[in-house]
């Protein structure tokens, strides 16, 4: 068993599986337009600037929209953009029993997650299997700050009155991990395996 007291999750591809074409595909079969909505919304700037609290959406979705480059794309982007949320974001399996053995050991829980504000105010509990086995959620965008900046990270720890020694942050990529390792807290880079999850935490798997 892992000598950490508190366990810190990110969500998208951590907790939750995340797919950012699955909306699109929801209105639309055509590759061509997918990949234009996956560029114009997902892996946009106005995208990052939501995940921090510094852009409204309704300013986000017009900037997406003018950069469209047809009738048809520009639909696609309203239609992903608007629904997102719904077709995203899915539970990852066994996630929700990881959680659950890590608080029956004694071990307290928490998510630290670059989300939008769509997601606040307990709306990212719908994506979750164990939504209420979190002593504690920090989320990016109502506190405008995003990972991997050390800002959020020692915000966190202050909000929950938790010494970084007794923390392990995990995420799915590197940076992010670094980042938390460079504020004190042990740090793990989950690949999608949660078996090799459970080896490293020293948790059996559930039967």
């Amino acid at each position: 068993m892992t000598g950490y007291k508190n366990i810190v999750f990110d969500m998208g591809r951590v907790l939750a599986d995340y797919n950012a074409d699955n909306a699109t595909r929801e209105y639309t079969s055509d590759p061509d337009v997918i990949r234009e909505v996956n560029l114009l919304v997902y892996h946009s700037g106005e995208w990052i600037m939501l995940d921090a609290g510094l852009i409204r959406e309704d300013d986000a979705l017009k900037k997406m929209l003018s950069r469209a480059s047809s009738d048809e794309v520009r639909s696609a982007v309203r239609f992903s953009f608007q629904n997102w949320d719904k077709y995203n974001l899915t539970p990852h399996p066994g996630m929700g029993a990881l959680v659950r053995d890590l608080r029956e050991a004694g071990k307290k829980t928490y998510i630290l997650s670059n989300v939008s504000v769509r997601l606040d105010h307990g709306k990212w509990k719908s994506h979750l299997e164990t939504p209420d086995l979190f002593d504690g959620v920090f989320l990016s965008a109502p506190h405008k700050v995003l990972k991997p900046q050390r800002q959020i990270y020692e915000m966190f720890l202050e909000e929950f009155h938790l010494n970084p020694q007794d923390c392990l942050f995990i995420d799915d990529l590197q940076r992010n991990v670094d980042a938390a390792r460079s504020c004190g807290l042990g740090g793990y880079v989950f690949d999608g395996d949660v078996r090799k999850l459970r080896d490293f935490l020293g948790m059996a798997d559930s039967v």
